[in-house]
Formats: structure tokens, C-alpha cells, sequence
């Protein structure tokens, strides 16, 4: 069986680990009402598609925390949701910010670029607590990505919020709003391809054992 003779991969139970993995899901959670206040007042769609980013990992991350010491097969099917809420949440950004091209209104600049360095601080302060747990298995490393994907989205957002202040456009929001949405899905393509190998290998472990006990 191929990679039987690996290192298994590092699957969460650390004590550290957990306690980071709440901070980071404090952090989140608290993310999302100031960007999603901040991204309705300010009518951004890259703030709006940021703060739903937030929402997502701080239930995504709650959900890694339960399944943490559960088998390889239940942390892979927990880690297959997490793909597909993550691609659903960029289906349904890409959706909003393309009718959003019918509107000429921009959002409002100085908003967008405070709370971007706002979130930009949040997720960078994410990825440090992270950083030591940044390789494990699918459930481990689908946190990593979600953490690193927010930090390199907030830049993408602050730097809208210059754009739109320096051209009086909407474009360069809709713009972000629309990377963020691609990044959200190569993420969840990641994930998903990671979940699935686990899968296939949870399979093969219980027809070797079965096998075995006959």
C-alpha cells in the first residue's frame, strides 16, 4: 500500500494546538461583525466577501476542533464540508459582485482601507499563532490555508480601497471581490484533493484490517 511506511501526518491533538485554534476562532468570530458592519455600511463588496471569509473559518475551525483525535476518515469527511463551504462561499461571491457591475456607485475608500489593515492585523496575528501547525493532515492544514488566504485577501482589500479612493470607480472593489472568490476556490479544490486522498487511504487501512482479522 503506498505510503504506508510515512510518518503520520500531525492531526491536532496537542494541547497547544487547541488552545491556538480557539484563539483563532475568537479572532475570526469577532472579524466577522466589524467587517460585515463595516463592508453594509460602506457598500464594499471585496469588505462584504472578506467578512463571509471570517464567518466561514471561525464555523469551519470550530468543526476542526470537534473532530480533533477523532479516525482519519471522519476528520477527512469534516474536512470535505469545509471544502464545500468554502467553494459555496465563493460561488455566492462571484454571484453578488457580478450584479454588482450593473451598479456605477462606489464604495467608500476610507472605510474599505481601515478595515482591511484592521483584518490585515487580525489574520497576520491568525497566521503566527498557526504557523508552528502550518503541515498536518487535511483538517490541520485546511485551517493553515484559511488563515494564510485571509491575510493575502486583506492586502487585495486595502489596496481596492486606494484604488477606488484614487479613480472615483467601483472596478477595482469588484475586482478584489471577484480574486478573493477565485482564491476561496482554489482553497477549496486543495482541500477537497487532500480529503479525498485521506479518504482513499482510510479505506484501504480498513480493508487491510478486515483481511487481517480473517
Amino acid at each position: 500500500m503506498s505510503g504506508c511506511c510515512e510518518p503520520p501526518s500531525f492531526d491536532g491533538q496537542a494541547v497547544g494546538y487547541k488552545r491556538a485554534l480557539w484563539a483563532v476562532i475568537f479572532i475570526n468570530a469577532v472579524m466577522f461583525f466589524v467587517e460585515i458592519t463595516a463592508g453594509l455600511a460602506s457598500e464594499s463588496q471585496a469588505l462584504k466577501a472578506d467578512a463571509l471569509d471570517f464567518a466561514g473559518d471561525s464555523v469551519t475551525y470550530a468543526l476542526s476542533l470537534f473532530v480533533i483525535g477523532a479516525s482519519l476518515q471522519t476528520r477527512a469527511l469534516a474536512s470535505l464540508f469545509k471544502a464545500a463551504s468554502l467553494g459555496a462561499i465563493a460561488l455566492f461571491v462571484l454571484i453578488t459582485t457580478a450584479l454588482r457591475f450593473f451598479s456605477d456607485a462606489a464604495p467608500d475608500a476610507s472605510t474599505m482601507s481601515l478595515i482591511g489593515c484592521i483584518a490585515l492585523l487580525a489574520n497576520v496575528a491568525s497566521v503566527f499563532i498557526l504557523l508552528r501547525w502550518r503541515d498536518g493532515d487535511s483538517n490541520v492544514r485546511s485551517v493553515w490555508l484559511c488563515s494564510r488566504n485571509d491575510a493575502i485577501g486583506n492586502v487585495g482589500v486595502i489596496a481596492a480601497g486606494f484604488l477606488v479612493s484614487a479613480t472615483g470607480s467601483a472596478w477595482p472593489d469588484l475586482f478584489v471581490g471577484a480574486l478573493l472568490a477565485v482564491l476561496f476556490l482554489r482553497s477549496s479544490a486543495l482541500i477537497f484533493e487532500q480529503a479525498l486522498a485521506e479518504l482513499r487511504t482510510s479505506s484501504s487501512s480498513c480493508d487491510t484490517s478486515r483481511v487481517d482479522s480473517q
